[in-house]
């Protein structure tokens, strides 16, 4: 697989499908390669072990977001999209943008949903459990991040389906330009422009986190297309990342039955669950940077200029990091994963993520005694999240 070379060199591909399917065996190979590695096909540096991997992210003068967080180098390139002023800004312009979505999000609001989303959560759950075979991916994972948060945003009830071909536009434009871009790219066409117009101030309900953004951000002097901008970044940092992530944890439970059992003695565990579903199967397998100087990392020089990819996931299954880190295990310690990034970029709707995720699971743990596969899953390839099309599932009853 590699050739001698400083550092070491290696013609993996990881967009193809192959890989898309199955990471981690590769992933382990490009860890045990070394700190720093030359992905041949795409001409760009690679870190996967989490030391290396949070450094970066936690380095944003070193390694910069605004030359684009995918493979395209905004410097060199035009983007297909306005880029976001949250993940493709580094500071000052990243925390003007930062503060605003700060003061929408804080702790008492999330505080606030709490009972409001536990409500869904029970509501979503109940009709499946003793039903038979139910699609654990459109019925649960789908469903319920698309009830909660579109109407916590204050988004029109009709169309909310286009999120996530919004999402997948998004997500598969950090890629290349690959058949899974344009696929996305043409599924998404009509969900952007109703995204567009749904974001706007005035289609915004009046009392939702969509319209107090764009209040707060009028008063950091943002303009009325930077504020909807705003909110779009919002929207794709909120949907997809959470259905995937509850797809995969509906996944590893099923797959990992004494983990159920565990979970479902301790309900109150669901949070510390939730996280190392996160850890383990993580929704966002990677994000690039661009270093702006010439950088040594374990006795390798990254020029200035050069993109690096960070793997996310792998640095999540580092065995450096984690003791029998390719273990599912609901009662390790998650702290210090990076499945929702790290640093001033770490993702702006994460505890809206924990939030949804810990009471779906809290909800699924008072009142199903086992999640059985029912038959194979289907996979969703994406050039950046990690989650699935099709999840059959039987939910047996307390």
């Amino acid at each position: 697989m590699y050739t001698c070379a400083t550092p070491v060199t290696t013609d993996l591909d990881p967009f193809s499908d192959a890989f898309l399917d199955e990471p981690y065996a590769p992933l382990r190979q490009l860890r045990d390669a070394g700190p720093v590695v030359w992905l041949e096909p795409y001409r760009v540096y690679a870190m996967a072990r989490h030391e290396q991997v949070e450094a970066a992210l936690r380095d944003p003068e070193t390694y910069c977001s605004r030359r684009g967080v995918g493979l395209a180098d905004f410097a060199r390139e035009k983007p297909w999209r306005p880029p976001s002023l949250l993940l493709e800004a580094d500071p000052p312009e990243h925390d003007r943008a930062r503060r605003a979505v700060g003061r929408v999000l804080a702790p008492k609001t999330i505080r606030a949903m709490r009972e409001t989303f536990a409500a869904h959560a029970r509501a979503v759950i109940e009709p499946l459990v003793g039903a038979g075979t139910c699609d654990g991916m459109e019925e649960i994972a789908r469903r319920y991040p698309l009830e909660v948060f579109p109407d916590a945003v204050g988004l029109a009830e009709h169309g909310r389906d286009h999120l996530l071909a919004y999402g997948g536009m998004v997500f598969n434009g950090f890629g290349p330009r690959n058949a899974h871009f344009e696929r996305a790219m043409a599924q998404g066409a009509e969900a952007r422009d109703w995204v567009m117009a749904n974001t706007r101030r005035d289609a915004l309900a009046p009392d939702g986190l969509g319209a107090r953004l764009h209040a707060i951000a009028a008063d950091e002097g943002f303009s009325e297309e930077e504020a909807g901008l705003l909110v779009r970044s919002f929207l794709s940092a909120g949907v997809d990342t959470t259905v995937h992530g509850i797809g995969n944890a509906l996944l590893c439970f099923a797959t990992h039955p004494e983990q159920w059992a565990a979970l479902r003695a301790d309900p109150s565990r669901a949070r510390a669950a939730f996280e190392e579903v996160i850890r383990y199967e993580s929704p966002v397998q990677m994000f690039f940077r661009t270093t702006t100087r010439p950088v040594e990392v374990d006795g390798e020089t990254i020029p200035d200029g050069e993109k690096v990819l960070l793997f996310l996931a792998s640095a999540n299954r580092d065995p450096r990091r984690w003791e029998d880190a390719e273990r599912f295990d609901i009662e390790r310690s998650s702290s210090g994963h990076v499945g929702f990034g790290a640093g001033i970029h770490a993702c702006v709707g994460r505890m809206l993520a924990r939030l949804e995720g810990e009471l779906l699971l809290r909800a699924l743990a008072e009142r199903v005694a086992g999640i059985e596969l029912d038959s194979e899953p289907r996979r969703e390839l994406n050039n950046n999240l990690r989650g699935l099309d099709a999840l059959p599932l039987r939910l047996a009853g307390a």
